[in-house]
């Protein structure tokens, strides 16, 4: 008894001085001498967050005890993914499946790890990879794997910005050479050029292998833009000259495609589409030409699909993907085609960015859901990883346009709204 009322006293008393030290680093951060942002270069990560969040408490009036409760491993955090920690936001996974893939590099059935705060969301997803499970497996193909870069430049003049585009396609050798000096696993693979007056823009496109690649795209393109600077007497104005196109709307992306361009199909019989959806192929067909297709083209939408969006962005928070490149990754075009027997629906998504190495799929949270899908970290052949994970959310994407069209077909989708009380409740269950 003794020595655990030693011990207590002396827990006791490392507290009260770690609270002492506390208030002491938190005046320094009033009065200014010290920098929210250099917090972890005094003290371990954990220390350093629950002491900025203790001075944004005080300066906002919040309580943030929600968000100073978490299980991951914060060293590497601070350091590679975010700034000025204060803790983390909680976002509720849940699991849809198992789905069957058909594809190159994903094979198999797999349990798709979901992150959604949208109620009814997974439920949805869920009965479409019951009906892809029912028909034997999606077919998936990846039909082009390339990040781009396109660094904007100045020139003297029409004739002179003509001169440079042609310079750069005619060296792509040479800049290959520049740009693949400054990564060990990146390739630049192309180049395409535009001149809009005097504007020069050179859109450099790599195979990053399992990273997502944007910043190795990056690197490398300003090692490569360089090299025309110095040929062509052009004048570099900026790395990304939004030609890119990354993390906006765009046609280039639609029409050129930006990370991995991945189709997905399945058929589905007569029998299967009015078992899983209570509906009929033939009114599965006539809601995606009329909502997706006509009601796209009328509104001008870049994405011509039901809710491509709502699966990438749940997949990607899972997974420890860049959320920002939900953007690009809506730009689907979902096409039901009747033939024989039933009706063969797939999803065209032409700018899907994944990687399964860097960024946020080091977080341990994240990793184990890429784990779940057997494509955490690097493949044994250098883009296995990433290309099958493309196979997979294209696969998950074509699960929610299923399951929308079918609830859609069947009037279900009001009545979802009505009984469940919550958006996006787009047919339930399996």
């Amino acid at each position: 008894m003794v020595i655990l009322g030693l011990r207590s006293e002396k827990c006791f008393s490392v507290r009260a001085e770690w609270y002492i030290i506390m208030d002491e680093q938190l005046a320094k951060i009033r009065s200014g001498d010290l920098k929210l942002y250099a917090l972890e270069k005094l003290m371990p990560a954990d220390e350093a967050v629950a002491l900025r969040r203790k001075y944004i408490e005080e300066e906002t009036s919040a309580d943030l005890t929600p968000i100073g409760k978490y299980t991951i491993p914060i060293d590497r955090v601070v350091t590679r993914n975010v700034e000025n920690m204060i803790g983390c936001v909680q976002i509720p996974v849940g699991v849809a499946g198992p789905v069957v893939v058909n594809g190159e590099y994903a094979k198999g059935e797999f349990w798709l790890p979901l992150a959604t705060t949208e109620g009814a969301l997974i439920a949805s997803i869920n009965r479409g990879c019951g009906a892809i499970r029912k028909a034997g497996g999606a077919e998936v193909r990846i039909l082009r794997d390339g990040m781009t870069r396109a660094p904007v430049f100045a020139a003297k003049s029409v004739a002179h910005a003509t001169e440079v585009a042609r310079w750069a396609e005619d060296n792509l050798l040479l800049l290959k050479v520049a740009a693949e000096e400054t990564t060990h696993h990146g390739e630049l693979i192309g180049l395409t050029t535009y001149v809009v007056g005097t504007n020069v823009f050179v859109r450099f496109e790599f195979d990053t292998k399992d990273a997502m690649g944007m910043n190795m795209a990056t690197i490398a393109s300003e090692a490569a833009a360089k090299v025309i600077e110095a040929e062509t007497g052009a004048r570099m104005v900026s790395t990304s000259g939004n030609m890119c196109c990354d993390k906006k709307p765009s046609a280039v992306n639609v029409i050129e495609g930006r990370g991995k361009s991945v189709v997905a199909g399945v058929f589905l019989s007569d029998d299967l589409v009015a078992a899983q959806f209570k509906t009929d192929a033939r009114t599965l067909a006539e809601v995606n030409t009329r909502k997706n297709l006509v009601g796209s083209a009328r509104a001008v939408s870049l994405g011509f699909n039901a809710h491509a969006a709502n699966v990438i962005a749940a997949m990607f928070l899972a997974c420890g993907q860049d959320p920002a490149h939900v953007v690009e990754g809506s730009n689907a075009i979902t096409t039901v085609d009747a033939v024989p027997g039933g009706v063969y629906v797939s999803v065209s998504l032409p700018s899907l960015q994944v990687g399964t190495v860097g960024g946020g799929t080091g977080i341990a949270t994240q990793q184990a859901c890429l784990s779940m899908l057997g494509v955490a970290g690097g493949g044994e052949i250098p883009g296995d990883h990433a290309k099958a994970f493309g196979e997979i959310v294209a696969t998950a994407v074509l699960a929610g346009e299923l399951s929308l069209l079918g609830a859609l077909g069947a009037q279900h989708l009001a009545k979802a709204h009505q009984e469940l009380g919550r958006g996006g409740a787009a047919g339930v269950g399996q």
